[in-house]
């Protein structure tokens, strides 16, 4: 990966997941122009190639997560944000980052899930959601981003974590 890339993959990551933190909302302003940046930097980069890698990155990311989209238990912002890495970094990269993001989101739900003292309810709703798709329907508005009483964690943090992490082995892992 290109070390341009790597930095605008950090900085577009870093202040989404900054936003996120913040206001639970990741701006449309960052997502657009950081995937538009991201196909120009792959583009000067590696030519029709780069612009090629930079778009099945960018649609990887958003087909990936719009079914988590619409079932409503990830955001919009979330899901644009992970398309204008894919369009960064490219699809090969966007999956590793993606993987790393649900460890990483993993961990802050059993952080929070812990510190909330909610582990019965969050059985119950896991619970529910595995009945759910075994049925092929949606679960209920109790485990959506629609539920006021639900433990939410911002997966823009947990991705931008991951990019974090990514771009630290990248730097000082040898790869």
């Amino acid at each position: 990966m290109k070390p341009v890339a790597l930095g605008l993959a950090i900085i577009v990551a870093v202040v989404a997941g900054y936003t996120d933190w913040r206001s639970r909302r990741i701006p449309n302003w960052l997502t657009v122009s950081g995937a538009v940046a991201g196909v120009a930097v792959n583009a000067i980069a590696g030519g029709w190639g780069g612009v090629k890698a930079s778009l099945l990155g960018l649609g990887l990311g958003l087909l990936l997560l719009l079914p988590f989209v619409l079932l409503r238990s990830l955001g919009a912002g979330d899901w644009k944000l992970a398309g204008a890495l894919g369009a960064v970094v490219g699809w090969q990269t966007l999956i590793t980052l993606l993987i790393g993001s649900i460890f990483v989101a993993g961990m802050m739900a059993l952080i929070l899930v812990i510190y909330k003292r909610r582990f019965k309810q969050t059985m119950r709703n896991i619970w529910g959601m595995l009945g759910s798709m075994a049925a092929f329907r949606p679960p209920g508005t109790e485990v959506t981003l629609d539920n006021p009483q639900a433990l939410k964690v911002p997966y823009g943090v947990a991705l931008a974590l991951a990019t974090l992490l990514f771009g630290a082995e990248m730097m000082w892992g040898g790869r």
